[in-house]
């Protein structure tokens, strides 16, 4: 698993993180790694699978019938 260094912290920030661990409950090291990953996954995302449901949903009961060209296309060209 991979490991972070923070250089230059300082230390008020240090010491507000250890005070935020002990409310938590948690180690210092376990209360950082919660934030970050707040931080950089935040839960109010769409993920593209819950977008294509709901997408899916909001089409219901449409008829969509495409047109498609009876002709065969012609292949890509990369010359």
């Amino acid at each position: 698993m991979p490991s972070v260094v923070i250089r230059n912290l300082p230390e008020e920030t240090h010491s507000a993180l250890k005070a935020r661990a002990v409310r938590h409950g948690r180690s210092t090291e376990s209360e950082i790694r919660e934030i970050l990953e707040v931080a950089v996954r935040p839960t109010d995302r769409v993920k593209i699978g819950s977008f294509l449901a709901a997408f899916g949903r909001a089409l219901a009961g449409q008829q969509l019938d495409p047109i498609r060209s009876p002709e065969a296309t012609e292949p890509a060209s990369f010359d």
